[in-house]
């Protein structure tokens, strides 16, 4: 029975990575855009949770240190895979971001003498209207 157990806790936590990676690779803005594509994700379509509950665990995490987003994440992780799920989630959103940061950087370190000096403004102006249209 254990071993069941193991077996699903195990697929409950992956099937949580999987779904926040997605999350992390396609939703694009701050905090406040997560909560929308979380809220979309797990209330509208999933149903892991009622409005109420949603707004309840928005509400406690804002008071949390850190993003709100990334509190929500990992709370939902936890409530659906337990700690596995919680690192599970975080993981997940996070990594895209994070590796697609230290890509770009060195990306920048190793050619900042190539590109153009308005290449690097108009990333800029990029991200404002991305940030702008979530």
């Amino acid at each position: 029975m254990n071993e069941f157990r193991t077996r699903t806790d195990q697929s409950a936590s992956w099937s949580v990575f999987l779904i926040f990676l997605r999350l992390g690779l396609t939703s694009f803005g701050g905090p406040i855009a997560h909560l929308g594509y979380f809220h979309h994700e797990f209330v509208s379509r999933r149903r892991w949770l009622s409005e109420r509950s949603y707004a309840d665990l928005v509400a406690l995490c804002q008071f949390l240190p850190g993003p709100a987003s990334s509190q929500v994440g990992i709370a939902l992780g936890l409530s659906r895979a337990g700690y596995m799920g919680a690192i599970a989630a975080w993981a997940g959103f996070t990594l895209p971001s994070a590796i697609a940061l230290i890509l770009f950087a060195l990306g920048i370190s190793s050619y900042a003498e190539v590109m153009p000096a308005g290449v690097l403004q108009g990333l800029k102006v990029a991200a404002v209207a991305v940030v702008a249209h979530a």
